[in-house]
């Protein structure tokens, strides 16, 4: 069993790319992500862990990530990636991922609605959030991302 999180931070980025998967990986890195192996996770954040938006984790780390990404090779298209946390006064938080063709304001705006309906299903009050968002205009094929990297 691994142990448990200590801090935790939200990102995001987009990039170009020659094909799909380099235009990920071009995103993983604007997201200061890309040197990582990610671990994709569900959307509990754990009790007890704090925000630490500066944190550095050594390259080549096993890193349980909650990401949301949508690659598109549509020329003109649109297209964004939010994450959002949002914690309790003393329990555990709920991680949200959403990856559209919109804008970044309307992702961040989808994220902070999915966050009220989870806390309102859990009966607990939601008192902050923390939220990261980005948008594209594609060239040739791009990729948008956002995550919650938990680190140990």
């Amino acid at each position: 069993m691994l142990p448990t999180p200590k801090k935790y931070f939200v990102t995001a980025g987009s990039a170009e790319g020659k094909n799909p998967l380099n235009a990920f990986d071009n995103a993983l890195q604007k997201s200061k992500i890309g040197n990582l192996n990610l671990m994709r996770v569900t959307s509990i954040l754990p009790p007890g862990v704090v925000y630490c938006p500066d944190m550095e984790i050594p390259p080549g780390s096993l890193v349980p990530t909650a990401y949301g990404y949508i690659i598109s090779d549509v020329p003109g298209e649109l297209i964004s990636a939010a994450v959002g946390v949002g914690v309790s006064h003393d329990s555990f938080g709920v991680i949200m991922e959403y990856a559209g063709k919109c804008s970044s304001a309307d992702a961040e705006r989808t994220i902070e609605r999915m966050l009220q309906e989870a806390f309102a299903a859990r009966n607990m009050e939601l008192a902050g959030t923390k939220i990261a968002a980005t948008e594209h205009r594609v060239e040739k094929i791009a990729c948008t991302l956002a995550a919650v990297p938990l680190w140990y």
